[in-house]
């Protein structure tokens, strides 16, 4: 789950984290005594600056311009103090999955043209690891003064442990504020937690997020939420893709991308949702599939132990009740102990009497099916 940034510094005010001093505006005008100020869209996107969303000056005039901007005369806003920046710094924490810790970027020179930049030092750290703060240190002292170096590896640590008790996946604060006399303000910042997490944390905390995130939902997600799995429409897609696990379904996005098949849709199970929600995932991919930029669609799973029978006959049966729109790609890994009695050879037969137009276990070998059927998309 995206955090707003006023979300997100609540989270670091609780954590004795510095921001500059705040208000949440939903009215039309900004009471008195914010007059030069910094005005910024709440929004659960980046890129706020370089669309005009991040503006300073009279908050009432500033606010009309960004509601326009959104077109949303409702749209809330973050009020901020400004500060005398010395120095603009980028500093991010993230979860990473294969090293078992939380990776670390920083560089000193952030804001809006980060990307535009040097690469930033990287190291990883153990949140409660001995050797966390001296990691830092060294690692940050390729790119900093000795004594700013020593303030950002406490910094880093203070974060670190932040991420831990607020289930997050990652943390962006840019630009990271150093002010003159030497102080370290989070002048924006973008969290993220895992939804898996949430029901560890206070809702009313994060009440804006989830406005915005509910908002931001397309009629097909909305009704995904609703029948208790995820699913994101992703923009320009020509499959309709059918898969439950985040892994395999980032597998066979990636497959789809590089073979010029690019994914329609993207699903996931939901924390504490119901075991079986096939026939819904197929309703809503077939309802996609009705779109004319959608050309196929695609389901892959794996099986180890449950029979392939019985998925066949259950994909089978409501084939024939709804069939699909588009050429249906249908991927079916099965251990030794589903196939069973039942050969791949003839969940095939069965599954192309109901016009499946391909089944193949190798995921790389039905995507190269699914191109040659509708042919990639042409690169610029």
């Amino acid at each position: 789950m995206r955090l707003t940034e006023w979300d997100g510094k609540v989270a670091l005010r609780r954590h004795g984290i510095a921001v500059p001093q705040g208000m949440l505006l939903h009215d039309p005008a900004a009471p008195p005594g914010w007059a030069d100020v910094v005005v910024k869209a709440q929004i659960l996107e980046g890129g706020r600056g370089k669309r005009g969303l991040v503006q300073r000056g009279d908050a009432t005039t500033l606010a009309r311009d960004i509601r326009h901007r959104l077109d949303d005369p409702a749209a809330p806003l973050l009020l901020e103090r400004p500060l005398a920046i010395a120095q603009e710094i980028f500093l991010a924490l993230r979860v990473d999955g294969t090293a078992q810790a939380l990776e670390v970027l920083c560089s000193p020179a952030g804001g809006i043209e980060v990307e535009g930049g040097p690469p930033p030092l990287r190291w990883h750290i153990l949140p409660e690891g001995s050797t966390a703060p001296a990691d830092s240190l060294r690692a940050l002292r390729q790119g900093f003064p000795p004594d700013l170096a020593a303030r950002l590896a406490r910094l880093v640590l203070r974060l670190a442990r932040l991420m831990v008790a607020e289930d997050l996946e990652s943390l962006e604060i840019n630009p990271l504020a150093r002010l003159a006399d030497g102080t370290l303000v989070a002048c924006d910042c973008k969290p993220v937690r895992d939804e898996a997490a949430g029901f560890r944390h206070d809702a009313e905390a994060t009440a804006l997020s989830a406005t915005l995130e509910s908002a931001a939902l397309t009629p097909l997600e909305r009704r995904a939420r609703a029948e208790g799995f995820q699913m994101v429409e992703l923009p320009g897609g020509r499959v309709a893709m059918v898969t439950a696990g985040a892994g395999l379904g980032m597998m066979m996005l990636d497959l789809l991308g590089d073979a010029g098949c690019p994914a329609a849709c993207f699903m996931d199970n939901a924390q504490g949702g119901p075991a079986e929600t096939a026939p819904q995932r197929f309703a809503l991919a077939f309802e996609m599939a009705e779109r004319p930029e959608v050309e196929a669609v695609l389901f892959y799973t794996t099986l180890a132990s449950r029979p392939l029978r019985g998925r066949v006959e259950a994909l089978a049966a409501a084939l024939r009740q709804r069939p699909s729109p588009k050429p249906l790609f249908v991927g079916l890994a099965a251990g030794h102990a589903a196939l069973a009695g039942y050969s791949m050879a003839q969940a095939a037969a069965d599954l192309a009497a109901v016009g499946v137009t391909a089944l193949e276990a190798d995921p790389h070998a039905l995507v190269r099916q699914l191109a040659a059927t509708i042919g990639p998309r042409i690169r610029a």
